[in-house]
């Protein structure tokens, strides 16, 4: 071999190779989450990624009982798929749960194969994704209010007033059609009120039927299915925002093997007749939360409101937080007396009022000041680190207050062996606390976090008041 040969190929071997070249191991340990999985690659894999919308509504079990109204369509899917299979290779699901505006984004990310949102959902333009065919055509949008309020006849007798929506409601769209006929009338706009972030549909339901919030705008289905556990729920059917979406699944448009699955299924797919006989039997008296801003309510916060307010100064608590366990556990009643020992305002037991150094939990002074400094402690000892939010610590604390701390990080750690968010307790840790235990201590939070919303609500009179009373 000549020298400038020789220093050729030395030179060729310092560059560096192709990128397919240094690639190790199989191809799916190095593709971009975005690359498609089309059905024949789903059941290579063995498992179908499904992203759900997280509220109850859509998805959830509860000790075993399925109360999610997409879960009986996806085990029917799984149930199908699995009867098409040429090798006899089983297929099962991985239940992926995301707010319900992040479904299709993460979806287009590659980070599930379907996304079945159990509402109406459109895809934004320029997102590559598509609709299968339909569940359920021409769905109404529909008002939602109180037993008792005003009815309305016209749409047009709300104009000014107010909507509560989630995160991602279809009504938002629909809401801007119906203000542009306002407009075109020379009336006031309707407005959108968006709820917290820990509030799904049903949640903001139940906060209408307690009268916390004046109305909603829901899909008719969905206010129907609700409406048979919450019976101060009133459909007003006469008022319909729009009536032209369509429920139904997305896929990738590059999975077209799997959209046309979808497809196939939903031809021959039935709704079964009882499918909502374990949500009723699950949710027909949890659904309790009634408003605590009454006059007598009123009154009676203010009464407890100074010392509420100088324990949660001293713990770094907001007082209405404070106000809102106090509510749920006792209807702020200082004499209440409960099982197992707990006693007071916050009902709590004396064992834990010894762990913070308090001794008597009988006066109203020593109530608060053991529960928020037994509060405290929880959040310093188990939920300090920063990568849980505000909002989702004090839930947290919550559910630790209830149900004892190191269960609820027993909670987290299953969370997290099945790829769901420990550091939030909403939708995530929640969903396992309800799979293992039912709905009690999720039932318990998410009452407490209603209650601090109504009261958070109303802050500034709340406080005003208190500033009235003090200064006479």
């Amino acid at each position: 071999m000549t020298r400038p040969l020789l220093f050729l190929l030395c030179l060729l071997a310092l560059l560096p190779l192709p990128a397919a070249a240094r690639l190790a191991g199989p191809p799916e340990t190095w593709q971009q989450s975005g690359n498609a999985r089309d059905l024949a690659q789903i059941r290579s894999s063995g498992v179908l990624r499904v992203l759900v919308n997280q509220s109850r509504n859509s998805s959830g079990a509860v000790k075993g009982q399925s109360i999610g109204i997409e879960y009986h369509r996806l085990r029917a899917f799984e149930q199908y798929l699995n009867s098409k299979s040429r090798d006899g290779r089983p297929l099962t699901l991985k239940i992926i749960p995301k707010a319900k505006d992040q479904l299709l984004a993460a979806l287009q990310r590659g980070e599930g194969d379907l996304v079945a949102p159990g509402e109406l959902l459109s895809a934004r333009s320029g997102q590559q994704v598509s609709a299968t065919a339909a569940f359920r055509n021409n769905v109404p949008i529909v008002l939602v209010s109180r037993q008792g309020d005003r009815r309305y006849q016209r749409l047009e007798q709300l104009a000014g007033r107010s909507l509560a929506l989630p995160v991602g409601s279809a009504a938002d769209e629909a809401l801007r059609a119906v203000n542009q006929k306002l407009a075109q009338r020379r009336l006031a706009p309707m407005m959108i009120e968006w709820v917290d972030p820990s509030l799904a549909v049903e949640d903001v339901l139940e906060l209408v039927q307690a009268g916390i919030l004046p109305r909603s705008a829901v899909e008719l289905p969905i206010a129907e299915r609700w409406a048979k556990v919450m019976p101060k729920l009133r459909i007003d059917k006469q008022l319909v925002l729009a009536n032209e979406g369509d429920m139904s699944w997305f896929v990738r448009r590059d999975a077209p093997m799997l959209r046309a699955s979808v497809d196939r299924f939903i031809k021959t797919y039935h709704v079964p007749t009882d499918q909502d006989a374990d949500f009723q039997r699950v949710y027909r008296r949890l659904y309790r939360v009634h408003s605590p801003l009454a006059l007598a309510d009123r009154q009676r916060l203010e009464k407890v409101r100074p010392v509420l307010q100088r324990y949660a100064e001293q713990n770094d608590f907001d007082w209405l937080a404070l106000a809102a366990l106090a509510f749920k556990e006792s209807t702020l009643n200082p004499a209440a007396r409960g099982a197992g020992g707990a006693t007071g305002l916050m009902q709590i037991t004396p064992a834990a009022a010894r762990r913070v150094g308090v001794g008597n939990v009988q006066a109203l002074d020593g109530n608060v000041k053991a529960s928020a400094k037994y509060l405290a402690m929880i959040r310093r000892n188990y939920f300090s680190s920063r990568q849980i939010t505000e909002r989702e610590r004090l839930a947290f604390v919550l559910a630790a207050y209830n149900l004892g701390p190191e269960r609820v990080q027993g909670l987290r750690a299953e969370a997290r062996r099945r790829g769901l968010n420990s550091n939030q307790w909403f939708f995530q840790v929640e969903r396992i606390a309800m799979e293992q235990l039912g709905m009690g201590v999720a039932s318990y939070v998410s009452a407490v976090n209603k209650y601090y919303l109504a009261y958070d609500r109303e802050r500034d009179s709340l406080e005003r008041q208190g500033r009235r009373v003090s200064s006479r």
